[in-house]
């Protein structure tokens, strides 16, 4: 039985008024940090009073005193912000936020500038930044294909690049799109439809529609990219699990001068028929040595979507692990 000892820890926040912000509205982030960490939190003034085993009281203070470290190089803490520390310190104390919180993309918008949450979306932004091909490969809700979209939008403001392209596979058409109703952009708009989500999240609505009839963001499906070099662009191939290994290698070589290539997905989630090898597991066997290509690997832990996502894929974690023999 391991036994610890129960601590009681004071911390005084100088300024009050970024304390009330620390604290969060009628202290809902305290109540947050206390939900994560085990410990109680009381406030007297600019100050809370800390009681729990160590190990949790440890942790709270660790969230507090880098959250207030955050807010005083003027990072505007909200709830959601509270929830990612907290999931970072809880797994790895010898994090410091302030390395991953600060790092932003401008993407020139009248949002808010995008942030990484985790350890592994700071390495993998870096990667972009750094390498000219990067697979993003991990379980949905880790940011791989918002992040990409993020640093394909700040290239583009940056005047780094000339277009965006966006693609994907139409897996569940096959190459059958032809049978389907409509004219090609119905046809193949369900499918492309998780990228026009990203990309309006990052701009207006009106300007992203201008930048698509112009050309300057094209969103098409995978097999769109046959027999086309790709110069001076930013491409986003997404769900590439869902590749053939012809469709990746077609992919990969498409890539000209001055262009990036990030390549998302999750090998566990295919939707190829069992005869088919998946391209982006057959990419990560293949081209994980070759300099110049960059490999970043995503889990559960990195998901960065509402709290209560994370407690419902544990739930249903907990069950397969009890019905399985």
């Amino acid at each position: 039985m391991n036994y610890r000892e129960n601590t009681k820890t004071e911390i005084t926040f100088p300024d009050p008024g970024l304390a009330r912000t620390l604290f969060g509205v009628h202290n809902d982030h305290l109540h947050r940090i206390e939900e994560s960490s085990g410990a109680k939190i009381h406030t007297r003034g600019n100050s809370v009073i800390i009681e729990g085993d160590s190990v949790s009281a440890e942790l709270a203070a660790d969230i507090l005193n880098q959250l207030y470290a955050l807010l005083k190089e003027g990072y505007p803490v909200y709830p959601k912000d509270v929830d990612y520390a907290a999931n970072v310190l809880s797994r790895d104390s010898s994090v410091n936020l302030k390395n991953i919180f600060l790092d932003t993309i401008y993407i020139t918008s009248g949002r808010r500038t995008v942030t990484p949450k985790s350890p592994v979306q700071k390495e993998y932004i870096d990667a972009i930044r750094k390498y000219d091909i990067v697979f993003g490969i991990g379980p949905a809700g880790t940011g791989k294909t918002y992040l990409a979209m993020a640093m394909a939008v700040a290239a583009l403001n940056k005047k780094q690049v000339n277009r965006i392209i966006l693609t994907r596979p139409a897996v569940e058409a096959g190459e059958a799109l032809g049978f389907l109703p409509g004219d090609l952009a119905e046809k193949v708009n369900p499918y492309l439809r998780p990228l026009y989500d990203a990309l309006h999240d990052m701009m207006n609505f009106e300007k992203a529609a201008d930048m698509i009839e112009h050309g300057v963001i094209e969103v098409a499906p995978l097999a769109f990219m046959r027999g086309r070099t790709l110069n001076d662009s930013f491409i986003i191939l997404d769900e590439a699990q869902n590749s053939t290994s012809e469709q990746m290698k077609m992919f990969l070589t498409r890539i000209g001068y001055n262009s990036k290539a990030v390549i998302t997905g999750d090998i566990t989630q295919s939707d190829l028929p069992p005869s088919r090898v998946s391209g982006l597991v057959e990419a990560k066997d293949l081209l994980s040595d070759i300099e110049g290509i960059k490999f970043v690997f995503f889990t559960a832990h990195d998901v960065v979507r509402h709290r209560l996502v994370q407690k419902i894929i544990d739930a249903y974690e907990q069950k397969e692990q009890k019905e399985s023999p």
